[in-house]
């Protein structure tokens, strides 16, 4: 005899239950008796095969009483509901199809904006109006907040590289070496008449401690340094590698000095911050404060920074223009409030910003005819004027005479009195040479969008010319593009690929090479379709769905 488990018993737990053994107690019941090691085989493995052939059914009370007919009732309409919602969801499916096959190329025209008929229109406006249905968030909440968050997070740790490399620059620099002790020497000499005939200059001989001014007027500590203005600003070109350049600038308030460092972004991890604009005091070169040191009062967003291109090492692309013009596109604030309440030629200039004869400018593009002509044809226009300019322009100067200007307008049919252009003409052409550049020349006459919808051009663009060549193959921008979004296509009344077709036939017809899309080609395109945006959002939403950013 040998102790065992009453396996029956446990087995019957089982079937009652269906769906667990009775737990073990460790106590033996009774004891069994085994004739031979098959009847103790036999009675190990009994209860598990009971256990794996008994189906496993739901239990239903035996006293559960009988549904109520108000129950009834609901049930029955819900299964009425469910039919007749399942009966639409397959009409619309079918109808859908049908459409598709039977007018596969009508399916956008059929779908315009109604009014886009009513104006004559021409086929390339109706597609271009196709990329203003984008205005639906491309991201729920939680996403665009991490999104901006990260987007925050990049740009603050740039600017900060940025400041840091500005101090090691300004402070690293000993009065021992500073420049005004290579100079001092010899003026000294040369009013007593010691300085003879060949005798090198004081940087290139031996200075004696006599000779070694202890501090300099250029010798800066870290206090005078922190007392600063950052701004951002960008470079307004129609070359690309220049437009997309990222500079951060300071304007320091101890010496009225100010200087711009361009971040640059190798790979992933290496980046780098390198002087653009050295650091000294400059004038402006354009406008009526032509002449006139730079102060606190000429820095805000939407100004315009002028340098004379032949006082910097800048790069050859930059150099063409005679007058390099940054844009500013961001400020500090803080660190604006802080110089305002301790400056007090702000506080007696803080209402006489001038925006460089912003009421000639003003008055032109706020004619009725312009913007008429503008409110649903803008993309046409914008870049159609863009495309001609670049074919006229045979010596690629980017500069055109009043005549191709005026000609211009005529074989667009813009209305421009006499009075208005002369008044627009004198403005531009200040240094009198009877040239203009005529990005500048369309963004007077036209206007352009804001630096905020400007950013995020520019960000569109930089994600397309990764190599930062200032042009991508059109063969790249049919890939990064992506329709799935658009309104159009989620209802399903157009394709994937017809919406992707009409933007880039409508960019296509814009550029000069229709295998390639330039900076400014690419900026025209969306210049023009901003005219017809009002809200800001809503423009940003156009450029995000699409391009992903």
């Amino acid at each position: 005899r040998v102790p065992c488990l009453d396996l029956g018993r446990l087995g019957d737990s089982d079937e009652e239950d269906g769906d667990s053994y009775m737990p073990y107690t460790g106590r033996y019941p009774h004891t069994c008796r085994l004739d031979s090691p098959s009847d103790w085989k036999t009675s190990l493995q009994k209860p598990y095969a009971q256990h794996q052939q008994a189906p496993q059914q739901k239990t239903i009370p035996e006293n559960l009483p009988p549904p109520t007919d108000r129950y009834k009732l609901k049930y029955r309409q819900y299964q009425a509901d469910r039919k007749e919602e399942y009966k639409q969801y397959s009409q619309r499916i079918a109808e859908k199809k049908k459409d598709q096959l039977q007018r596969p190329e009508a399916s956008i025209k059929d779908t315009q904006l109604e009014d886009a008929h009513n104006d004559g229109l021409t086929a390339l406006d109706e597609k271009a109006l196709l990329q203003q249905c984008y205005t639906s968030k491309p991201y729920n909440m939680q996403h665009s907040i991490r999104k901006s968050e990260a987007e925050d997070v990049a740009a603050e740790r740039r600017k900060q590289a940025v400041i840091e490399q500005v101090m090691v620059d300004q402070l690293s620099r000993a009065v021992i070496s500073d420049p005004e002790q290579s100079t001092r020497g010899d003026v000294s000499k040369e009013a007593h008449g010691l300085l003879g005939f060949g005798t090198g200059p004081m940087r290139l001989r031996k200075r004696t401690l006599h000779e070694t001014k202890i501090r300099t007027k250029s010798g800066l500590t870290e206090n005078m340094l922190s007392n600063k203005l950052r701004f951002d600003s960008r470079i307004i070109s129609r070359n690309g590698r220049d437009a997309c350049r990222e500079l951060i600038g300071f304007f320091f308030a101890c010496d009225r000095s100010l200087t711009v460092y361009e971040f640059r972004q190798f790979g992933k991890n290496r980046t780098n911050a390198l002087p653009f604009i050295q650091k000294g005091v400059y004038q402006h070169q354009r406008g009526q404060k032509k002449g006139k040191a730079y102060n606190l009062t000429d820095f805000y967003i939407g100004a315009n920074l002028t340098f004379r291109s032949v006082d910097h090492n800048l790069p050859e692309s930059v150099k063409q223009n005679p007058v390099l013009t940054l844009r500013v596109t961001g400020i500090d604030e803080a660190a604006m409030d802080f110089l305002k309440a301790s400056s007090m030629e702000f506080k007696q200039e803080c209402s006489k910003q001038v925006a460089d004869n912003s009421e000639v400018f003003k008055k032109v593009q706020g004619l009725c005819i312009l913007r008429k002509t503008l409110s649903k044809r803008g993309v046409r226009v914008i870049t159609g004027l863009g495309k001609y300019f670049r074919n006229v322009d045979k010596a690629r100067s980017g500069f055109l005479s009043r005549a191709d200007f005026k000609e211009a307008l005529k074989v667009f049919h813009l209305e421009i009195t006499e009075g208005d252009f002369e008044s627009l003409w004198l403005i531009l052409d200040d240094s009198k040479s009877g040239k203009v550049e005529y990005g500048e020349f369309i963004r007077a006459v036209f206007g352009e969008m804001n630096e905020y919808r400007k950013a995020f051009v520019r960000k569109a663009y930089m994600k397309l010319d990764f190599n930062k060549t200032g042009s991508v193959p059109m063969v790249d921008i049919s890939k990064c593009y992506c329709a799935k979004k658009h309104p159009l296509v989620m209802a399903g009344k157009a394709t994937e690929e017809e919406i992707k077709s009409s933007f880039l036939e409508t960019l296509g017809e814009s550029c000069s090479n229709p295998n390639e899309v330039s900076y400014s080609e690419f900026e025209d395109y969306y210049e023009g379709l901003s005219i017809g945006i009002m809200d800001d959002q809503d423009f940003i939403n156009i450029l995000r769905n699409p391009w992903g950013i």
